[in-house]
């Protein structure tokens, strides 16, 4: 199945590039309910901090237009450029996909979905962030 982004990564492989010495960042793009109740992903120490940009605006959830050109601006004025690896995460993935196609068609070759998201899917008893995605890879994260 064809994406119009460069590919999908593991939480790990994403922290693994995140750590390494190539400039990569990690923009999270769920809503600030989400960032605020149920917690955010921390980079590696001396790396670019997370980028928080809405893909869809709390309360409303319509995708916000302005999401690409203000993400560019972001990693811009971070150091980033058209080549760094920039890795989309979202809660399980969908929006992570949208958002990494949306930087790509403004000419960033390496965006990345992060796969199962911060929580990934819900386990037997409706929980998410047992089974997979950024919680469950034990990565860095925090509460607001």
């Amino acid at each position: 199945m064809h994406h119009s982004y460069k590919g999908d990564v593991t939480p790990a492989e994403c922290w693994s590039a995140l750590e390494s010495d190539e400039p990569a960042f990690l923009v999270d793009v769920r809503t600030s309910a989400e960032w605020n109740f149920v917690g955010f992903p921390m980079t590696p120490a001396g790396r670019a901090q997370p980028f928080f940009a809405e893909w869809q605006t709390y309360p409303s959830m319509a995708i916000d237009g302005g999401f690409g050109l203000r993400v560019a601006e972001a990693i811009k004025a971070a150091g980033g450029d058209e080549s760094s690896k920039i890795f989309f995460l979202c809660r399980s993935g969908a929006r992570s996909m949208s958002s990494a196609a949306a930087l790509t068609d403004l000419g960033f070759a390496n965006c990345y979905n992060v796969l199962d998201g911060f929580e990934g899917p819900p386990d037997e008893e409706g929980h998410r962030g047992q089974i997979a995605g950024w919680k469950a890879a034990g990565l860095p994260w925090r509460q607001k």
